[in-house]
């Protein structure tokens, strides 16, 4: 598949937004929760999310019409995804709210950070069900889809907030949560890396034998159908050669993974701030190039016949 810069920031950023609430929110259940960042925090997460919506809307070929999505709500993981986003957006929004309210005393009900969980938690169900739910797309109708979309999250959200938090001066909070970004982030590379192993071994269900209807044994095709290029021949496939994306599999691993845990181990031993911000940019880049391979590595079946003549 060819993928959209859109897309790409959206799942990026919003994931990144939904992981910071829950690592706020568990902060928050557990007692550790900032005491001056936490309102900056939760701010700094509902810019991230609205960020994350307008960049959505460029992907559409017609935003104006956009509101038309919910109506689908009973069969479409995108309509729900439509509903769920907004609702989780006020609500981190009304917890920001009420943290700045009261400033330093804040101590949010622990049935509100409950709810920011599961609405994270569904946010990236309704997100990750839209690629898991298409079936003949092998390489992501798999559990490990959704998986993968809320350990991503879950690890980039708490990179994100410690980061934060060293910036806002609140080292100890930081400290506190420097583990659950190790682990969060090991745990990333794990279920990234079963999926990475499982769709290359996939073996294509379709062929072009199964797609006429002829049984020989050898089917060639002579022709595209078309002369020039059309949406089927641009919008399906990438056009970056096989060494490109082995150098992107390993690219990302390197940087939205590897680079962390050290950087991350770092801070954890020394409280070092500069370790927490190395660590943030590198995953972020490093997330950034994930999602490009998520969707480039789709192979359309439909690509059998626009992308290769023999």
């Amino acid at each position: 598949m060819k993928p959209a810069l859109s897309i790409i920031l959206f799942t990026t950023i919003a994931g990144a937004a939904q992981g910071m609430v829950v690592a706020l929110a568990l902060a928050t259940l557990a007692g550790i929760a900032p005491a001056t960042a936490l309102a900056p925090m939760l701010w700094a997460a509902t810019g991230m999310l609205l960020v994350a919506l307008v960049a959505s809307f460029f992907h559409l070929g017609h935003p104006l019409r956009a509101w038309r999505t919910v109506l689908m709500w009973r069969t479409s993981w995108m309509s729900r995804e439509v509903i769920v986003l907004p609702a989780f957006i006020a609500l981190v929004g009304g917890w920001a709210l009420l943290a700045t309210l009261a400033q330093r005393d804040a101590v949010a009900p622990h049935w509100l950070a409950g709810m920011a969980i599961v609405g994270a938690v569904l946010l990236w169900y309704c997100t990750a069900m839209i690629y898991a739910c298409i079936r003949f797309i092998q390489e992501w109708a798999h559990p490990l889809t959704v998986v993968n979309y809320t350990t991503l999250g879950l690890a980039s959200g708490f990179v994100t907030a410690g980061a934060l938090a060293v910036m806002a001066g609140e080292p100890g909070f930081a400290s506190d949560i420097a583990p659950w970004a190790l682990a969060a982030t090991a745990l990333a590379w794990f279920t990234r890396a079963l999926s990475l192993r499982r769709n290359a071994r996939l073996k294509p269900k379709s062929t072009t034998q199964t797609a006429t209807g002829i049984q020989a044994a050898r089917v060639v095709q002579k022709s595209m159908g078309m002369t020039g290029g059309s949406f089927n021949t641009r919008e399906f496939f990438h056009g970056a050669s096989a060494h490109a994306m082995r150098m992107a599999r390993t690219g990302f691993q390197v940087l939205a993974f590897a680079l962390p845990i050290l950087l991350l181990a770092w801070a954890l031993l020394s409280g070092s701030a500069l370790a927490w911000l190395l660590a943030l940019g590198s995953q972020a880049a490093g997330l950034l190039a994930e999602r490009w391979f998520f969707f480039a590595q789709a192979r359309h079946p439909q690509n059998i016949y626009y992308q290769a003549v023999s």
